[in-house]
């Protein structure tokens, strides 16, 4: 589903990846760690294209991503749901409409999938916060407003990028229930994340994959890959 081959990248004059070579399959479910600033939000966005790399090549859905125009790039990122660290909210709208907004970038009619969106908001428990504008979240209730809106419109692929960074242990594990459900539906699932007490904890309810990022290169359980 997502195979890196070769692939660095370069930033700022020096080499932050270097000789990356690993597939994704579909299905499966990954941890990604790594020290702050060791290049884990740079590769989970190699994956879908956000940034290309500067040697190597990334292809996902057998699709290589650095020969695709811009119209068939933003149709292969609507296979993938993103959970960013800052989530990423317009103040001005409420949880609901935040939630809905790929539907309407994608030329969806959002209100007559007002049904789709009220289980959506029913299965991450923000039901009671539809209304709400995002200044007035939790930072748990962000967390599951960002997830909800990364899954809306189905994604294959859920990435997601230290997704309880700034929530307590409790909303960490609910969190992480979501996560594994999403799994066991099908959808392949990669999370960075240095929360080893998480990984632990996820290791328990599904078979996942821990990557590391040590010295520019990707690493399995302390192995090269």
């Amino acid at each position: 589903m997502i195979e890196f081959d070769k692939v660095a990248y370069s930033y700022g004059g020096g080499e932050l990846l270097s000789d990356i070579s690993v597939r994704l399959a579909p299905g499966s479910f990954h941890f990604l760690t790594g020290p702050s600033g060791a290049g884990k939000t740079t590769l989970l966005k190699l994956c879908h294209g956000d940034l290309s790399p500067t040697a190597g090549h990334v292809r996902a859905f057998d699709m290589d991503l650095t020969a695709l125009g811009r119209d068939d790039m933003a149709m292969m990122r609507r296979r993938f749901g993103v959970v960013n660290q800052d989530c990423r909210f317009l103040d001005h709208l409420s949880v609901a409409e935040n939630v809905s907004l790929p539907l309407t970038v994608a030329g969806h009619d959002a209100s007559q999938m007002s049904g789709d969106l009220k289980e959506l908001l029913e299965w991450v428990g923000l039901t009671d916060r539809a209304g709400a504008l995002p200044p007035e979240l939790s930072g748990g209730e962000r967390q599951r407003a960002a997830l909800a809106r990364a899954v809306i419109m189905s994604p294959d692929v859920i990435l997601a990028d230290e997704p309880t960074g700034n929530v307590d242990w409790e909303m960490s594990q609910r969190l992480l229930h979501l996560l594994v459900e999403l799994n066991r539906m099908g959808k392949m699932v990669l999370i960075a994340s240095h929360d080893l007490q998480l990984i632990r904890a996820a290791k328990s309810q599904v078979q996942a994959r821990v990557l590391r990022i040590a010295g520019r290169k990707l690493q399995l359980a302390g192995a090269d890959l």
